[in-house]
């Protein structure tokens, strides 16, 4: 989380950001507290790898601890500030938000989860470190297939941002996609059963081809909507690739290391330094360490149940959830 921090500063402010950022009303009492910090963190980090959708869960959250307001923030003078100015192209500007900032936050806090992966699969790192050095083969081919994931929801994704932001994150989207994902997920258990891949399936993510590896890329797209998950679809990509669920959740771990990471640089850019003006620093590194923490724990208790049950009970999970939520929205 601090090296991000630091690049957003770095890149947008030069080595004084808080300097030319407008003074806040509310900076010296950030709109986010501690214990917001770390209920944040902890949901991102469970939820950022099981297949039940982080950022439909936080959508949930932010709405629950008042973090949705959609009111400009005021400087000191009582002016708007401007993430975009008014200008001859957009005269009604970008005004900066507490929901803009909260959901700007949820985003940078996923470093903390990117590390807990990274600690947790250190030896899958390692492999691939060897390729990078000639040493092994098998390394450089992951490497390989984990780009080649990452390629398509890159691509789609900075062509669609500004229209899922001013569309998509919303509790009723999450809901549609929660609906979906679960049909999705139980289809591919069918699917898999069928097809007879055993849980001890012998294939791993160093043996998908270049058409299997942008296969489940192009299934990662469809995590660009709220509430779908992107650990659920890049595993159900991986069970239409051949491999077995444990193994398909490997890779999903490892492809969310660049989209997670490329995701909050992009975001840190756009708003980040406003987020951090209102927010502060503290509350940033709290969120990214109960993310990590909470993240290292919850990757190695979905390994360990997918080699045993599979996706169904996430399945089932995520219509409750859209029952209960769509109850709420209606009620």
């Amino acid at each position: 989380a601090i090296l991000v921090t630091v690049l957003i500063q770095a890149t947008v402010f030069g080595t004084d950001p808080v300097k030319d950022t407008p003074p806040l009303l509310s900076a010296q009492t950030s709109e986010l507290t501690t214990r917001d910090a770390l209920i944040l963190g902890v949901i991102e980090g469970i939820t950022e790898f099981l297949p039940i959708s982080s950022t439909g869960h936080l959508i949930i959250t932010n709405r629950a601890l008042g973090l949705d307001a959609e009111d400009p923030m005021l400087d000191a003078e009582g002016s708007p500030i401007w993430i975009a100015p008014p200008s001859p192209e957009n005269p009604a500007g970008r005004p900066l938000t507490l929901k803009l900032a909260a959901d700007t936050y949820i985003v940078v806090i996923q470093v903390g989860a990117i590390l807990a992966v990274v600690m947790v699969f250190w030896n899958s790192m390692m492999t691939i470190l060897r390729g990078l050095q000639g040493n092994d083969r098998s390394g450089l081919v992951l490497l390989r297939n984990i780009a080649l994931a990452f390629f398509p929801v890159v691509i789609v994704g900075l062509a669609l941002d500004d229209w899922i932001d001013a569309n998509l994150f919303s509790l009723n989207t999450v809901i549609a996609a929660l609906l979906v994902g679960a049909i999705l997920m139980l289809g591919a258990e069918f699917w898999r059963k069928r097809r007879g891949f055993a849980l001890d399936h012998p294939k791993t993510p160093a043996e998908l081809t270049v058409g299997e590896a942008l296969q489940i890329g192009a299934m990662q797209c469809l995590a660009l909507w709220p509430g779908m998950s992107r650990s659920m679809v890049t595993m159900v990509g991986g069970y239409f690739s051949g491999l077995a669920p444990a193994k398909a959740a490997e890779f999903a771990f490892l492809v969310g290391i660049p989209v997670l990471g490329g995701a909050a640089v992009y975001k840190g850019l756009q708003t980040g330094p406003a987020m951090l003006a209102l927010f502060g620093w503290t509350e940033v590194l709290i969120g990214g360490a109960a993310a990590a923490i909470s993240a290292a724990i919850a990757v190695r208790f979905l390994v360990a149940w997918l080699q045993k049950f599979g996706l169904g009970a996430f399945a089932i999970y995520r219509l409750i959830l859209a029952g209960v939520l769509a109850w709420w929205v209606l009620g």
